[in-house]
């Protein structure tokens, strides 16, 4: 019986480098099948094998690579290795796409490559980094030397991640835990409280407002939120992910046996005698473990001032003298995250005196005020929000602030206490102030309910602030106009700004955030819409008529103030 032979590899099947040298004549087929069939034998790369078989020497190849694709070639070995950027690229992700990040100005990033046919090694880099790539050639030899030196540097076990040791003081319910307190805590974890302070140190000094300790299937994540953008932090051993999520846990008087359901706690981290920080602490059961979100609540936030939020000086005197009036609503709209809550104790603040009684009820408590009543809503318990009011209105209050309108029976609750004789202070989600009257329709508020009682409504976002490293834009008049610009307010009185990144801003070209405010007070005219149950668009039409700017309107005036750029207020408002 004959043999039946093995069918020729086709170049479809081959690599694009394969196929590039193969047209070029510098590879023949019969080299290309055999440099294939060692590749699938050996589990090794193609261009590894390729070099390994003597048919192309590295420098030849590179030299070749660089003609044929037209990207430009550099040598690696005269790159001084403590000045390339670090942290940009996932070492994972570089060491298995052999790739080096060289430089990035911006939003572009130049990477090293020794195959530039690996375009999943460049669509992953581009995912990840979200950055424009421009890869130059380089000498595989070179890189690969290159990486295993920049591998071992990276190769770090929890200790050395750790660095300094930071004995931290946290607080819950005005005890102390200590680790001899503890009880799940032996010798074995002390690496793991050490890391975990060291994580909460670093997410306070950069800003952060969330840290999420993200498992995976095969590799463990945590990131920080910074102005308002997820950046990786840190990786750390896939195994030390249970006795960490343990470790918070125990912090925030959790159940560390319950990894069926979500959690939700907090906890306090005291850095001095006068600075405390607040975690709220959310647990959620996911594929390959429980993912931990802490969101920091730094109470010196609302104490801030009102200035430092970042109102307009006509948004702020309108403001000012809607919270100061002896009843009515004044309602905080926006998403997740938009800064509601600082604004709402920011306003509490403004008016917390000896002399009048504040209570606020809220899903969970996020800032302690002194001086405010503030009650935790429990629905397990039957404390919800309309019973916290209810319970508000036989304590003699001056002042309530409702977390959030959920329902009618609170919606309804909270108007009441605001036609007789209290301020009432509350959040809705909306996209912005004249959709917030139409949902209060629409969960069967009745409208002279709603004109009687409500005497303002601030709707909010929050933009990336420009680094001081920003630089004058070039953008086109249409492109102005297109984002709503007048053509009246093009005049050259003023200069639009760019990203460009620093150390200080980490390579982000921002820094820090700033407020884009929707000011739209209640007058008499909205009431007459609201009462003939008016729809949002007339009402919109109607706040502008008297001069009440939108959301895009006021994120312009941040783009003419050079505050922010025209891209993040286009990003974060709708017109």
């Amino acid at each position: 019986m004959a043999a039946v032979l093995p069918s020729p590899i086709s170049s479809a099947s081959m690599p694009g480098l394969a196929r590039a040298l193969m047209q070029a004549g510098r590879l023949s087929s019969q080299q290309a099948e055999a440099i294939q069939k060692k590749t699938s034998i050996d589990k090794t790369p193609f261009i590894d094998a390729l070099l390994q078989g003597g048919a192309i020497d590295a420098r030849a190849l590179a030299m070749f690579c660089s003609e044929t694709f037209g990207y430009p070639l550099v040598d690696l070995s005269a790159i001084n290795v403590s000045s390339l950027p670090e942290k940009i690229i996932d070492a994972k992700l570089m060491q298995s796409q052999r790739v080096i990040a060289l430089v990035k100005r911006g939003n572009k990033m130049s990477v090293a490559i020794s195959d530039p046919t690996n375009i999943q090694a460049l669509d992953q880099i581009k995912f990840q980094t979200e950055a424009s790539v421009e890869p130059v050639v380089v000498q595989h030899d070179v890189l690969v030397q290159l990486l295993s030196v920049l591998g071992k540097n990276s190769e770090q076990n929890l200790t050395e991640l750790i660095g300094d040791e930071q004995d931290l003081e946290f607080v819950e319910d005005d005890a102390v835990a200590s680790p001899a307190d503890l009880g799940t805590a032996d010798i074995d974890d002390a690496p793991i409280v050490k890391f975990l302070n060291k994580i909460l140190l670093d997410a306070i000094n950069l800003g952060a407002s969330d840290i999420h300790f993200e498992p995976f299937e095969k590799f463990y994540r945590i990131r920080l939120r910074i102005d308002g953008v997820l950046r990786e932090h840190a990786q750390p051993p896939l195994a030390i992910k249970d006795k960490l999520v343990s470790r918070i846990k125990v912090l925030s008087k959790l159940d560390i046996s319950e990894k069926r359901v979500p959690q939700d706690g907090r906890m306090k981290l005291v850095l001095s005698q006068t600075k405390a920080i607040d975690f709220r602490v959310s647990t959620l059961p996911t594929l390959f473990g429980e993912k931990t979100v802490m969101r920091i609540l730094d109470a010196t936030q609302a104490q801030m001032g009102i200035d430092a939020l970042g109102y307009d000086p006509d948004q702020k005197e309108i403001l000012m003298e809607a919270i100061q009036r002896p009843y009515g609503m004044v309602l905080v709209t926006g998403p997740t995250g938009s800064g509601k809550t600082v604004s709402l104790y920011t306003c509490l603040n403004v008016i917390n005196k000896p002399g009048i009684n504040i209570s606020t009820a809220e899903d969970p408590a996020e800032i302690n005020l002194p001086g405010v009543n503030q009650v935790n809503v429990n629905d397990k318990a039957g404390l919800t929000f309309a019973v916290a009011l209810k319970s508000f209105l036989r304590q003699d209050p001056d002042i309530i602030m409702v977390g959030e309108i959920r329902d009618l029976e609170t919606a309804d609750i909270a108007i009441k206490a605001a036609q007789t004789g209290h301020m009432v202070f509350s959040t809705l989600h909306t996209n912005d102030a004249p959709s917030t009257l139409t949902r209060l329709m629409n969960m069967g508020v009745a409208p002279f309910n709603i004109a009687s009682s409500v005497i303002l409504i601030t709707a909010q976002r929050l933009a990336r602030r420009l680094c001081t490293c920003k630089q004058p834009a070039v953008v086109l008049d249409e492109i102005l106009l297109q984002a709503g610009f007048k053509e009246e307010e093009l005049d050259g009185t003023w200069q639009p700004y760019k990203p460009i990144g620093c150390d200080r801003c980490s390579g982000s070209g921002y820094k820090g955030r700033v407020g884009i405010y929707q000011i739209m007070p209640i007058t008499d005219e909205i009431e007459r819409i609201i009462l003939a149950n008016g729809t949002a668009p007339e009402i919109a039409q109607q706040s502008e008529s008297e001069g009440v700017r939108s959301l895009r309107q006021s994120g312009l005036m941040k783009v003419r103030q050079g505050l922010t750029s025209l891209e993040e207020v286009l990003g974060c408002t709708n017109e």
